[in-house]
C-alpha cells in the first residue's frame, strides 16, 4: 500500500510540474526561442499601444483600434513580418501599455513590439532593445497663456504636473529643489496630467513638446494654452523589443528604414503632424525638425 502511495505521489508531482510549464509557455517561447519563432508558432504578433499619446499612439473614435504615427510604423513592421515568416494572414493582438508597465510587458514576453512615445535612453537599454529612432523631442512646459510662465525659472513656488514613469518626471525630480518648485505631481498618464492642469491643480505640465501639442489639441479652446520654455533635455523615440533578439530587431529596423528610404515617411508625417487629426480634427502644425530630418537620412538606435 505504501509503495502505491509513493508511486501516486510521484505521478502527481510530474503532472504538477508539467502544468506549471504549460502556463509559462508563451513567455518562455518569447525569451528563449526568439520573438520570430513565437510569432510564427502562434500566428499572432502582440503590439503594445498607448491610449493617449497623441499623435503617436492613441485611441480616437474606435476604443478597440489604436491610431497614430508610431502605430502606422508598427503596421509597416507587421507587413515585413508577413513576408519574413511567409504568413500573409498574420494576426494582430493589441495590448494597452502605460508609462509604468511598458518595459516589464516587453521584457517578460507579453508584448512583442511597443511603438508609442518611449524615449531611448541608457537606463532603459539595460532592460530592452530599441529600434532605429523615429522621432526627436525636447521636454517643455504647457501652461495657460496668461499664467506668466515663460520658462522653467518661472516655476518657483508653483505646482508642476508631469506623467509618472517618464524621463521628464525623472529630470524634474532631480532638479525641483534647484528650481524652487513648490510641488511636483506625478499623474498616471498624459490625459490625467493635462486634466490636472486644466482644473488648476498645477500651473504647468512638463512633457515632450509634441505630446504637449497633442494634449493641447484636445482642449475645448486650444488657444488658451501655450507651450513654453527652453528644453533642458533632447531625446529620441524608438520602438521597444526584447533585449538580445537580434533577428527580430533586424526585421523591425529594416522595415522602418525602408519606410524612410522610400519617402513614405514624409506622407505619414504630414498626415499626423500637419493635417487635421481625430478626435477633434485639430491640426498640430508641427513641421518636421532638422534633427528629425537628419535622423531619417541616417537612421540609428543611439539614445541621442
Amino acid at each position: 500500500m505504501l509503495k502505491k502511495l509513493c508511486c501516486l505521489a510521484a505521478v502527481l508531482a510530474v503532472t504538477a510540474c508539467s502544468n506549471d510549464q504549460t502556463t509559462k509557455t508563451d513567455t518562455q517561447t518569447a525569451t528563449t526561442s526568439g520573438t520570430l519563432d513565437k510569432i510564427k508558432q502562434s500566428g499572432t504578433v502582440v503590439l503594445g499601444y498607448r491610449d493617449s499619446s497623441i499623435p503617436f499612439s492613441y485611441i480616437a473614435d474606435n476604443p478597440n483600434q489604436p491610431v497614430g504615427f508610431a502605430h502606422d510604423l508598427q503596421l509597416q513592421v507587421v507587413e515585413a513580418l508577413k513576408k519574413e515568416l511567409n504568413q500573409p494572414n498574420l494576426k494582430i493582438r493589441y495590448n494597452l501599455v502605460t508609462s509604468q508597465n511598458r518595459i516589464p510587458l516587453v521584457s517578460n514576453g507579453t508584448v512583442d513590439l511597443e511603438c508609442g512615445s518611449t524615449t531611448n535612453n541608457k537606463e532603459r537599454q539595460q532592460q530592452v532593445d530599441f529600434s532605429v529612432g523615429f522621432f526627436q523631442v525636447g521636454s517643455r512646459l504647457l501652461t495657460k497663456t496668461d499664467s506668466g510662465i515663460q520658462d522653467f525659472a518661472d516655476l518657483k513656488g508653483k505646482k508642476l504636473v508631469t506623467t509618472a514613469g517618464t524621463t521628464s518626471e525623472r529630470y524634474i525630480r532631480q532638479h525641483e529643489k534647484e528650481l524652487g518648485i513648490g510641488e511636483v505631481i506625478s499623474a498616471k498618464d498624459h490625459a490625467e496630467s493635462f486634466l490636472m492642469l486644466q482644473n488648476g491643480r498645477a500651473a504647468a505640465f512638463m512633457m515632450d513638446d509634441i505630446l504637449l501639442a497633442g494634449e493641447k489639441s484636445k482642449a475645448k479652446d486650444p488657444n488658451q494654452w501655450v507651450i513654453v520654455g527652453t528644453a533642458p533635455i533632447q531625446e529620441v523615440y524608438g520602438c521597444m523589443l526584447r533585449k538580445g533578439d537580434v533577428g527580430f530587431k533586424k526585421v523591425v529596423d529594416d522595415a522602418i528604414k525602408a519606410t524612410y528610404a522610400s519617402g513614405q515617411i514624409n506622407d505619414m508625417y504630414k498626415k499626423w503632424f500637419e493635417q487635421p487629426i481625430a478626435p477633434k480634427n485639430i491640426n498640430l502644425n508641427f513641421p518636421m525638425s532638422d534633427a528629425l530630418k537628419a535622423l531619417i537620412a541616417n537612421p540609428h538606435d543611439r539614445d541621442q
